[in-house]
């Protein structure tokens, strides 16, 4: 260890890391999916669970994780590697995600652990919590296999063009008809091709590209057969912006530490999650007394199960659209803050809405949502909602004035308006996880992938804060 001592500083991230994590849990959580009388010696899975940290830490693909640790002692320090060790192959990871880690409970277990941790060090003082959603897009745009992988056999192919334009004489011959197996089939070729070039494998923009496009063939062909991705699901982050992917739910402790998550479909309402990060927040060791989060968390539930805790508040703004009220079908239709209008089971959102009745004449008013009768008329839910050959499908909603006094009357207050200045906190939590550790998009197929990811990219992010405010309380101590 004597040459780590040397290269890898005190105070390099990996090192802290290395040091201040007692990674033996992953071990025992993992031992029973392991044989541990027959077969050939498996990889220590803490050494995998470390790979697939890095990889939420800086961002890359498996082959390029893998060959970055056979070179750079800082990582090899933090995989527990002598200096002089061989790397294995980059297909063990892929096996180690599909086999060993398809558990729903590894992000409530990862988060717990840095929860934890952040107590033993006396980190974790506040007992507020600050709730919002951030969208993935899934891996799998809303296109055919076929499309995916023209494109991207497509960006190999310029990428080769920008060194060496003549390249185009040496291409294999593009398929006629585009269809999955003609697809398939050229890509395989170019793969070969392009791999037979000496020395243009060796350049990283190339080598990349190719990589690329092979873990599209090979690791993920199953995925292209079936479907692109069939858990991914449209969500609206505004009334003209949608995205075709998932929600991360995040609750977030005003030292800036998340303490409870959520992964749902692209679709669900935000609201609908608070009580389940409240529950997890608490299991994972959080007391929560306050709860600071944007309009979509004021709906009925929520207000009701705040008021039933003593000394418990919401601090959340109310919308009169938001309040779910004695609505019909309130289980089938949900209202999205972001674009300011219903969605339907499907995913569909409404297109228009107008405001019937008028104000103090003793009943309440209306807001009637209109949604697209072309996508009604074909919907698979369309049995119990809409009536064949209606001209429009609506969906109203009555305004209660008065339903929520008491909320109305705090939001006014200056204790509500000074706690709601926290919420800025989580959105740049939002930010550093799609910016700094690959959260934009997802970077497997399906909901239990993205599980992972989300696992793995919420750890990397909270152990990062621990090591930060243990920097701080140090300062403070001196």
């Amino acid at each position: 260890m004597a040459l780590y001592d040397l290269v890898v500083p005190p105070t390099h991230m990996l090192r802290q890391l290395h040091d201040l994590v007692d990674f033996s849990f992953v071990r025992e959580e993992l031992e029973s999916r392991y044989c541990l009388d027959n077969g050939r010696l498996a990889i220590d899975p803490i050494r995998l669970f470390k790979y697939l940290l890095l990889k939420a830490l800086f961002p890359a693909s498996d082959w390029d994780l893998v060959e970055r640790s056979r070179s750079d002692l800082a990582y090899k320090y933090f995989l527990d590697m002598a200096p002089e060790e061989q790397v294995m192959d980059s297909s063990s990871l892929t096996v180690f995600r599909k086999r060993r880690l398809q558990d729903e409970k590894l992000l409530d277990l990862l988060i717990g652990k840095t929860v934890q941790l952040a107590q033993e060090k006396n980190l974790l003082k506040s007992r507020t919590i600050i709730v919002d959603a951030t969208h993935t897009k899934a891996h799998y745009n809303q296109k055919k296999p076929e499309e995916l992988l023209h494109n991207q056999a497509k960006k190999l192919r310029k990428t080769l063009y920008g060194f060496d334009p003549s390249l185009r004489e040496k291409m294999p011959k593009k398929p006629e008809k585009s269809t999955l197996e003609t697809e398939l089939s050229y890509c395989e070729t170019l793969i070969e091709t392009v791999s037979a070039w000496e020395g243009w494998t060796e350049i990283p923009a190339v080598g990349e590209s190719l990589r690329l496009l092979q873990e599209m063939v090979e690791d993920d062909q199953e995925q292209l057969r079936f479907s692109a991705d069939p858990d991914a699901k449209v969500g609206h982050k505004s009334a003209d912006s949608a995205f075709f992917g998932y929600k991360t739910h995040l609750a977030m402790s005003e030292e800036r530490l998340i303490t409870a998550a959520v992964v749902t479909t692209g679709e669900k309402n935000d609201g609908k999650q608070l009580q389940e990060l409240i529950q997890k927040s608490r299991a994972a060791g959080m007391e929560v007394e306050t709860v600071v989060g944007d309009m979509a968390y004021s709906e009925k539930d929520n207000l009701i199960a705040a008021s039933q805790e003593p000394e418990f508040q919401l601090i959340s703004r109310l919308n009169p659209l938001v309040t779910q009220g004695n609505r019909a079908k309130e289980d089938e239709f949900e209202f999205n803050k972001d674009a300011g209008m219903y969605v339907c089971k499907a995913g569909h959102l409404a297109i228009r809405k107008a405001r019937q009745g008028k104000k103090k004449r003793g009943k309440n008013q209306r807001d009637t949502y209109y949604f697209e009768v072309e996508k009604c008329s074909v919907c698979p839910f369309k049995e119990g909602c809409y009536k064949e050959g209606a001209k429009s499908k609506t969906y109203s909603v009555t305004i209660k004035s008065g339903e929520h006094e008491a909320q109305m009357a705090f939001q006014e207050t200056e204790e509500f308006r000074e706690k709601a200045k926290e919420r800025y906190k989580i959105e740049a939590k939002n930010s550093e996880l799609k910016n700094r550790h690959g959260y934009e998009v997802s970077s497997y197929s399906g909901l239990t992938g993205m599980q992972i990811q989300g696992a793995m990219a919420i750890f990397a992010v909270n152990v990062k804060r621990i090591l930060k405010l243990m920097e701080e309380q140090k300062k403070e101590t001196k």
